[in-house]
């Protein structure tokens, strides 16, 4: 048995001998190390930075307000996850921006196009250049591929991929229709396709309106609690009562009532995006 143990460590010393003059691999594995594939994009660091400062912050108020271990864990990290949601909300904003501009942008393509005389290529291009900035890293990358290809097609498919938009596929496709056959549909077709876009855009304006209400008592799902809270620790031994057993895992029960309320409210109240139905080969 000795025997077998010190070949098989004989032998293993060989291999890593071998593969570190041969190969290069350095380390006592049997294979070089694997680098852990990254499946979600870094963090910020400014914004890793507020959230740990919003987190501890939230626990030094959770353990002022309830004391114990549990609570201000819970307040840290609902607070914490405001820059998420934030983040969030910033590109839902950028989103609604984008879709308010296209209605411009399809007529100014319509425009150079039946006025001007450009050709289908050029008007596209030449719209992008001066689209929110929201829309331009997408139209800088397919004019990139235009100079390098001359190719229509996959200049388009480079842009819907990029935008992922409903309204940007849309687009994309009555544009390469109009640029492979040719033509005097494509003033039409465009003409229509604004129309069908600021009715989109007026409809979602006025579900907004009618939603202004409903959003506001949304924020009464925290603060009320909150100052519940606030209010029965002022109250005799409030605090103390917070510190029980019992005290701190209805805390903990209610703070996760809180954001799932929350969270339950802004998911229905959430206006439904377009669905996609031209999407490129590249997306």
């Amino acid at each position: 048995m000795t025997a077998l143990v010190l070949a098989m460590v004989g032998a293993y010393g060989v291999h890593l001998l071998y593969t570190s003059i041969a190969l290069g691999w350095r380390g006592v594995g049997p294979g070089p190390a694997r680098r852990a594939r990254r499946t979600l994009p870094a963090v910020p660091r400014d914004v890793l930075a507020v959230t740990v400062v919003l987190a501890v912050l939230g626990a030094a108020v959770g353990w002022t307000v309830f004391g114990g271990v549990v609570p201000p864990m819970a307040v840290g990290a609902a607070l914490g996850a405001v820059p998420g949601l934030s983040a969030r909300a910033r590109r839902e904003r950028r989103r609604a921006t984008a879709r308010e501009a296209w209605p411009r942008l399809i007529e100014e393509i319509r425009i150079k196009t039946t006025s001007l005389g450009r050709s289908i290529p050029q008007a596209l291009l030449d719209v992008g250049g001066h689209a929110p900035a929201e829309l331009q890293p997408a139209f800088e990358r397919a004019r990139r591929e235009w100079l390098l290809s001359t190719d229509f097609e996959r200049t388009l498919d480079v842009l819907r991929t990029q935008l992922a938009d409903a309204t940007a596929d849309a687009v994309c496709e009555t544009l390469l229709v109009a640029h492979q056959i040719g033509g005097n549909d494509v003033d039409r077709c465009l003409g229509a396709l604004i129309d069908d876009r600021i009715m989109d855009l007026q409809g979602r304006k006025d579900a907004a309106s009618r939603q202004a209400g409903a959003r506001f008592a949304r924020s009464f799902t925290l603060v009320v609690p909150l100052a519940m809270a606030l209010i029965g620790m002022s109250i005799g031994q409030g605090r103390s009562a917070y510190a029980s057993a019992t005290g701190q895992v209805l805390v903990v029960v209610a703070i996760a009532l809180m954001g799932a309320c929350w969270l339950w409210a802004g998911r229905i109240m959430r206006l439904p995006d377009d669905q996609r139905v031209f999407v490129g080969e590249a997306a």
